[in-house]
């Protein structure tokens, strides 16, 4: 009896098949719900860029869009160490706006007073990684101070132009 136990024991552990292993690349992408500060990030990036195309006719709005959705994958990526796929976030942002639509209120708030929650260890010993993320975001924001300045210097030239040929009529 015993014997019959230990081979029908023996078969059910053979029924039981294990989970079938994921492809490398659908583990890669694993859904997760993403934190308030992720949203807010992802928010910031395609409301700048005009993912919905608000703002004018874009020549390539699908293009466009791939372009931006990008650029929102490597942000998470960067800031928080988060791989998500494209599919997920363009899920996420509908779901935000048609869904949940006062989360969607709360982030456009956060948004618009460019304010970013850091959360500040209690001990005042700066690790080597948090070190190295302050000096990161303040290589972006230069980084970004200089397109700005560039940008100045090219509307300005434009406008002295300009000003020279209303000048010579």
């Amino acid at each position: 009896m015993a014997e019959t136990q230990q081979v029908h024991n023996s078969s059910n552990d053979e029924e039981e098949s294990p989970e079938p292993e994921m492809s490398r690349s659908s583990r890669r992408f694993k859904a997760s719900n993403m934190s308030f500060v992720e949203m807010v990030n992802m928010v910031d990036i395609l409301k700048r860029a005009d993912y919905d195309g608000k703002y004018g006719p874009y020549t390539n709005p699908n293009e466009r869009k791939v372009k931006i959705m990008t650029k929102v994958v490597k942000s998470l990526r960067r800031n928080f160490g988060v791989r998500r796929s494209k599919e997920q976030l363009r899920k996420r942002w509908s779901d935000l706006k048609l869904r949940e639509q006062d989360q969607y209120r709360k982030i456009k708030k956060v948004v618009l007073k460019s304010y970013v929650q850091v959360v500040v260890p209690k001990s005042s010993h700066f690790t080597s990684d948090s070190a190295q993320w302050l000096i990161q975001e303040i290589m972006f924001c230069s980084r970004d101070l200089d397109l700005i300045k560039e940008k100045t210097k090219e509307i300005v030239q434009g406008l002295k132009k300009m000003i020279d040929v209303l000048g010579r009529i």
